[in-house]
């Protein structure tokens, strides 16, 4: 598949209105090939019933053969250079020797209907693409570019850098991925998210290429180069995706290989051991060339790959991008999942929880002078007191002197003070003491505020569990038939408290990214197919060991999402548990599909051994179990598909 262009969204709405769906099936090649070749099989079939000349309908007839035929059986010659029997070969084989011994309507009749079943499948694979690539149908080609002196300049989207500022007016769509550092507005991600409500964007929340601006002008900084925006992540995954088979499509072109090749030599044999015993020419030429049509693989060929690609055009329009038809198989044999915790099972954004203060001291004095120190921090405690402060309408003036000091904390000098937040120390008043141990015993992070020297309050954080998190790991628990395991870095009481609170029994706390590659390769030795979700770079490694990693994309790292087999892109962490689960539906579609070819195959095979099948029923018959197959495969583009789970 070609990455398609980004196109300007008036030109895209407006080719949207202008196209009907009849339109976009008649754009595929397929589809107009099969078409004509069906009205030609018609004006064949009409001059043949009113009396015509035989050179008439012949003639349509033949038509009708090169018209539907010369696609497969060109392919399938280039194939057979190659030393590989394609079954498109055998159907026109087999049409044509229909013509050859005067059957030519059965003939026509075959090409007709395997023409329909490619068009379908066509039909099928655009379909698949295009719900997802129909992302960059309203990418914009311009955005508003402002320099450095205040002016303001219509550029290409792709001439953007990183740190360049760019102005979104309303009703526009936003032209890079970055951060809002000017203004707000209600932005439709719905796109990109799935998210059918706009979200409510100001200074410091991030922006998506390609989503709504609705109220309000934003001045966004760009934070990612053109060609590494998430919809250009979603093209090159889809294309990567497209370009990959699952394992059950392997072994079955490993299969079609071997049987096809046995196709040719019992047709062979249904041919000349009859006509070593005297039988007539045409009526043997006629069974052992329905038996070569109806013995045909063209539906178990076609059972997997419409299934899986469906199943990941689903997923990509609720939000998940599983980046191969493998993923997509594999996922649905889970039989362990694994959680991170922090950005995963909670928000990675902690909050305030309480704040102790020592005698003498109003809290909402200790508030101001702790929030006016943390203003310019960009670190998550810093912006959780910030955030605190303003919740509680706490005036926070400016700060000078402003020193952050990795892995301890902060110093700044508001008014006439000098303020630090840093970790707790150990001699502390006992008021202050007792504050820093209740909150280590209840898995909270404490921080210590000082003021001039003089620790005054210790502040109470804890990261935020999701609100969806213990109902996923139910739906984990019920799909698997084991519960989940937490792998995580954070100390045993934080862990333990995370777990009792969202169902998880199996905590594994305190760990290094090597000991949870560990924890693991120890679960894949016992049997189990694992599953890794997690965001950090901590958990690449682990994502990497295990049989499938899924990254929760919004607050995932670069490398964790590179990593990763399955993205969560609006960290929706509901969508782990409907993704498994529709891995499962789309592994009993392909089960059920290779069921229905196999029967049918089977039946036909029969019939036309022991019996007398018609050409054009075996004809019917075979071409009508493929197109059911496809359909079946179909099934799952559906949004129900994936509100089932």
């Amino acid at each position: 598949m070609n990455v398609l262009a980004p196109t300007n969204v008036a030109t895209a709405l407006a080719q949207r209105v202008r196209t009907p769906r009849f339109d976009r099936l008649w754009s595929v090649t397929e589809f107009r090939w099969a078409t004509a070749s069906l009205a030609l099989c018609i004006a064949g079939g009409v001059a043949q019933l009113s009396g015509s000349a035989p050179w008439i309908w012949w003639t349509l007839y033949l038509a009708c053969y090169a018209a539907g035929g010369w696609q497969p059986g060109l392919e399938g010659l280039q194939a057979l250079r190659h030393r590989v029997l394609d079954v498109d070969l055998l159907m026109v084989v087999a049409a044509i020797g229909a013509a050859g011994i005067g059957q030519v309507f059965d003939g026509a009749l075959l090409i007709v209907i395997f023409a329909t079943s490619g068009a379908l499948e066509a039909v099928a694979t655009s379909r698949t693409a295009n719900s997802v690539r129909g992302l960059l149908d309203l990418a914009p080609q311009q955005a508003t570019l402002v320099t450095s002196d205040g002016a303001e300049a219509r550029v290409s989207c792709r001439r953007l850098r990183v740190g360049d500022h760019i102005l979104v007016r309303p009703g526009e769509r936003i032209g890079a991925d970055g951060h809002v550092i000017e203004g707000a507005g209600e932005v439709d991600q719905a796109s990109i998210t799935g998210e059918p409500m706009p979200e409510r964007k100001g200074p410091g929340d991030n922006v998506f290429a390609g989503t709504l601006n609705g109220s309000g002008a934003l001045r966004v900084e760009v934070g990612r180069d053109p060609s590494d925006t998430v919809m250009a992540r979603i093209v090159a995954m889809v294309d990567a995706a497209s370009a990959t088979k699952a394992t059950t499509q392997l072994f079955i072109e490993k299969f079609e290989q071997r049987y096809s090749v046995g196709v040719v030599v019992a047709t062979l044999a249904l041919f000349a051991i009859p006509l070593s015993f005297g039988a007539d020419l045409q009526p043997t030429l006629l069974r052992a060339m329905t038996f070569m049509i109806v013995a045909s693989p063209c539906a178990v060929v076609l059972a997997t790959m419409p299934p899986l690609f469906s199943a990941i055009a689903n997923a990509g329009r609720h939000g998940v991008l599983v980046k191969s038809a493998v993923v997509m198989e594999q996922l649905g044999s889970a039989t362990v999942v694994a959680f991170d915790k922090t950005g995963t099972l909670t928000k990675g954004a902690p909050v305030v929880v309480d704040v102790v203060v020592d005698a003498g001291w109003p809290r909402d004095r200790v508030m101001t002078l702790a929030a006016a120190a943390e203003a310019s921090s960009e670190h998550p405690v810093g912006r959780a007191i910030v955030a605190a402060a303003r919740s509680s309408d706490i005036p926070i003036p400016s700060a000078t002197a402003f020193l952050a000091h990795a892995g301890l904390g902060v110093t700044a000098t508001v008014g006439d003070h000098r303020v630090e937040v840093s970790h707790p120390r150990r001699s502390l008043p006992e008021t202050l003491r007792h504050a820093v141990s209740d909150a280590e015993r209840k898995g909270h992070t404490a921080v210590l505020v000082s003021i001039d020297s003089a620790p005054r309050a210790v502040v109470a954080l804890r990261d935020e569990v999701r609100a969806d998190a213990a109902t996923t790991v139910s739906r984990v628990k019920k799909l698997t038939g084991n519960d989940p395991i937490l792998l995580t870095g954070d100390n045993v009481v934080a862990a333990r408290d995370l777990a009792a609170a969202v169902g998880i029994v199996d905590v594994r706390a305190e760990l290094l990214p090597h000991h949870k590659v560990e924890a693991v390769a120890d679960a894949v030795e016992a049997g189990e197919q694992v599953v890794v979700v997690g965001d950090g770079v901590n958990d690449a490694p682990a994502l990497a060991a295990a049989h499938c990693g899924i990254a929760m994309g919004g607050s995932g790292s670069d490398l964790t999402i590179d990593t990763a087999d399955a993205i969560v892109v609006r960290d929706d962490l509901s969508a782990v548990p409907a993704v498994i689960a529709l891995s499962r539906k789309a592994r009993r579609v392909v089960f059920a599909n290779l069921a229905i070819a196999a029967g049918f195959i089977t039946f036909l095979v029969l019939w036309d051994v022991f019996g007398h099948l018609p050409l054009p029923l075996g004809v019917a018959g075979h071409e009508g179990s493929t197109i059911v197959v496809a359909l079946n495969g179909l099934r799952l583009l559906r949004d129900k598909a994936w509100e089932d789970n």
